[in-house]
């Protein structure tokens, strides 16, 4: 079992910044691709960003493309999203979530490819 814990959410203006962490508990944190994902109300679930088990590849949504930053730490089992030049529109609860898989260089973007979840954290981008 692995547990995410999500925080570095809050409220920013537009055009400002912010930084979620995502830690995460086992000693196999690099066998997961990680990605985050948002969700804002009354919307589906949409993926945001994703880095493969050692880091060597990214993916983000066209929405985030050169704004957000994905990262991740395998000596600290963290998994991080830089968020820079914020819009209203990013306003959503993000969460966290991690994929097992084989190859290091397998970048899921689909919610149900992803085992295990976080609980969230919120973003609030003021206009």
């Amino acid at each position: 079992q692995v547990q995410l814990v999500e925080s570095g959410g809050g409220f920013v203006q537009t055009g400002g910044s912010l930084r979620l962490s995502c830690a995460t508990s086992g000693r196999t944190f690099s066998s997961y691709a990680m990605g985050w994902f948002r969700q804002a109300p009354a919307k589906e679930r949409e993926f945001v960003a994703v880095i493969t088990r050692f880091g060597s590849t990214t993916v983000y949504a066209d929405s985030v493309k050169g704004r957000f930053t994905i990262s991740r730490d395998n000596a600290k089992n963290t998994v991080y999203l830089r968020m820079n030049d914020l819009k209203p529109e990013d306003t959503a609860v993000y969460f966290c979530a991690a994929a097992l898989v084989r190859n290091y260089y397998v970048t899921p973007q689909a919610a149900n490819e992803y085992d295990y979840w976080g609980q969230g954290t919120q973003v609030t981008v003021s206009s």
